[in-house]
């Protein structure tokens, strides 16, 4: 019986576990710079939430209407206007090209929805060279009305 030579035969194994930390890689960092994307986003719908609230319910109802019970509605033009102005003085549209925000308000709530796609750094076959992420934020108004003492 002739002896069966082993040689060669571990170079197909590490040729394969280098394509998997390759991949996994790759899948780390786009993941990371997708995450970092998505921070800037939620700062980003989060301060625009806050202003649309803010300045959304600073409207001429409040001067015709009183302040009502414990809660102050928002106007919806206001809001959206408040929202965008936001966006446009933080620089928000330079800073994530194709940058899409909708306003939504329910009441006293401002819902801010923000999405942009993001360059990853590597490309993983199968996935979008520019996939898209998505934040949202609310922001409410409550009114805390204290009467002073005696």
């Amino acid at each position: 019986m002739a002896e069966r030579s082993e040689r060669g035969s571990s170079l197909p194994l590490i040729i394969a576990f280098f394509t998997v930390v390759l991949v996994l890689v790759v899948v780390v960092i786009d993941a990371s710079v997708a995450y970092l994307r998505r921070q800037e986003l939620d700062a980003l719908a989060d301060g625009a939430a806050l202003q649309g609230a803010d300045l959304g319910a600073q409207g001429d109802a409040v001067y015709r209407g009183g302040l009502g019970e414990g809660s102050l509605e928002v106007s919806p033009a206001q809001a959206r206007r408040a929202v965008e102005e936001y966006l446009r003085d933080v620089g928000a549209h330079a800073q994530h090209p194709g940058l899409v925000a909708s306003v939504r308000v329910e009441g006293d709530r401002v819902l801010v929805t923000v999405s942009a796609p993001v360059d990853l750094p590597l490309h993983v076959p199968g996935v979008p060279l520019r996939p898209a992420v998505t934040s949202t934020a609310s922001a409410e108004v409550h009114l805390d009305l204290v009467v002073p003492g005696p």
